[in-house]
C-alpha cells in the first residue's frame, strides 16, 4: 500500500490538457499525483514501441526544483545517499532521501550543469520531499526554487537515438547525462535516464510549445503511448517506484538499488544507518524483479513457499508481446526464503500461479 500522500484530485499535465481534445478523447487516470492519459492506441502496439521501436509519453509528472545559494553543494550532499560534489558537469545520479533512523522519505534525481544543481522529483512526492528537505536548511545559504511553466515529454525505446536525429536533436551516449538544444526556436533540456531493457529520455520545454514538440515526435515516427504502458515497461525492467515498490518504513540495502547508494561520499542523514548495515550484515528482505507464470495479481499478494511466508507482490503487469504475453513483477522476498532457491506460489482471486526471481533483467 502507498504511503505517499497523494492529491484526491490531481490536476491534469499539460500532454493531457491538448491530447483531450481528441477524437474521441483518450482516457485519463492518477498516475505519480496527476492526471495522464492511460492508452492512446492498443495496448500490444504501445509495448512493441516501448521495446522494439520509439514512443513518445507524458512525463508531466515529473517536478524540477532548482538548488541555490553558496553552501548548496554541502547541503545537498548531507541530504542524500549518492555522489553530489563529484557530479560530471552534466550529468545526474538518482538518490534516496532518508530520516535520521535510515529509512527512505523518497526518492529523487540530482542533476548537475556546471556549478548549477537541480533535482527531479516525482509530482507525488514534491510537497513532502521539500518540506522534508526544507527542514535542514537552518544556517544554510540555500533556497530550493521550484522551475515553473515547463513540463517534459518522454521518449523510450530502443530507436529513440534515431529519431533525435530526425528531429535535429542530440542523443546521449551514456545514461544519467544532459545537455541543452535548440528546437524551433526553443531552448531544450535534454536528459537521458536509467533504463535496462529501453533507452529513456526526458525533453523539458515551455509548457506553451510542448503540444508543438508532441506533434513534432509523433510526426518523425514515433508512436504515442500511455501511461499503462509505460508502467508495464517499468516493471519489466524492474525499475521500482516510491509508494509503490518502497515505502516509508523499508531500509536502503532492503530496495537492492546500490545504485542509489555512494558509501564514500561523506556525511548525510541517515548514514549512519546505511553503513551499519553495510559493515554489521545483511538486512533479512530483499526487493527483487519476478517473473510470473499464472495470473496477474494484485499489490500485496502473498508469496508463499510450502505454505511458509516468502513475501508479497508491490506490483506487476503483463505485457501483450508478439511471441506471446509474460507477466512481470516487482516484490519483496524474504532472505531466508529466497535461500531456499525454490519458486514462491501466490494467488490471483481463485487462480494460482508461480513466481522466478530474476538475477538479470529479462531479454524481451
Amino acid at each position: 500500500m502507498s504511503e505517499v500522500n497523494v492529491a484526491a484530485s490531481p490536476a491534469a499535465t499539460v500532454v493531457a490538457g491538448f491530447l483531450v481534445s481528441a477524437d474521441p478523447p483518450p482516457q485519463c487516470a492518477a498516475y505519480r499525483g496527476v492526471l495522464t492519459p492511460t492508452e492512446l492506441d492498443a495496448r500490444p502496439s504501445e509495448i512493441e514501441a516501448l521495446i522494439s521501436g520509439a514512443a513518445v509519453h507524458d512525463l508531466g509528472w515529473l517536478r524540477r526544483v532548482a538548488v541555490r545559494g553558496k553552501d548548496r553543494f554541502r547541503w545537498l550532499s548531507g541530504m542524500v545517499t549518492n555522489m553530489v560534489k563529484d557530479l560530471a558537469p552534466n550529468g545526474g545520479a538518482w538518490n534516496l532521501v532518508l530520516n535520521a533512523q535510515g529509512r527512505i522519505q523518497g526518492d529523487l534525481t540530482v542533476w548537475r550543469e556546471n556549478d548549477d544543481l537541480e533535482l527531479e522529483i516525482a509530482a507525488d512526492q514534491a510537497e513532502k520531499l521539500l518540506a522534508h528537505l526544507d527542514h535542514f536548511i537552518i544556517m544554510d545559504d540555500v533556497e530550493l526554487i521550484p522551475v515553473d511553466d515547463v513540463t517534459a515529454v518522454g521518449l523510450a525505446g530502443p530507436k529513440v537515438d534515431e529519431l533525435l536525429g530526425r528531429l535535429g536533436l542530440p542523443a546521449l551516449s551514456d545514461p544519467l547525462t544532459q545537455t541543452k538544444a535548440q528546437w524551433s526556436g526553443n531552448e531544450l533540456v535534454v536528459r537521458r535516464g536509467y533504463s535496462t531493457l529501453a533507452d529513456h529520455y526526458a525533453i523539458w520545454i515551455g509548457a506553451g510549445r510542448a503540444e508543438d514538440l508532441w506533434r513534432a515526435i509523433v510526426a518523425a515516427g514515433a508512436k504515442p503511448v500511455g501511461s499503462a504502458a509505460f508502467e508495464a515497461l517499468r516493471i519489466a525492467e524492474g525499475i521500482p517506484t516510491y509508494g509503490i515498490d518502497i515505502v516509508e518504513r523499508y531500509l536502503p540495502q532492503e530496495t537492492s538499488q546500490i545504485r542509489a547508494l555512494h558509501y564514500n561520499k561523506g556525511c548525510y542523514l541517515g548514514q549512519e544507518i546505511v553503513e551499519r548495515i553495510r559493515s554489521r550484515g545483511n538486512v533479512h528482505r530483499h526487493l527483487r524483479q519476478i517473473e510470473l507464470e499464472g495470473p496477474v495479481p494484485e499489490p500485496g499478494a502473498k508469496l508463499t513457499i510450502e505454505d511458509a511466508d516468502a513475501g508479497y507482490i508491490t506490483s506487476a503487469a503483463e505485457l501483450p508481446l508478439i511471441a506471446g504475453p509474460r507477466t512481470f513483477a516487482i516484490g519483496m522476498i524474504r532472505a531466508e526464503a529466497e535461500a531456499r532457491n525454490l519458486p514462491p506460489s501466490y494467488a490471483a482471486g481463485q487462480a494460482t500461479g508461480t513466481a522466478r526471481i530474476l538475477t538479470t533483467p529479462p531479454s524481451l
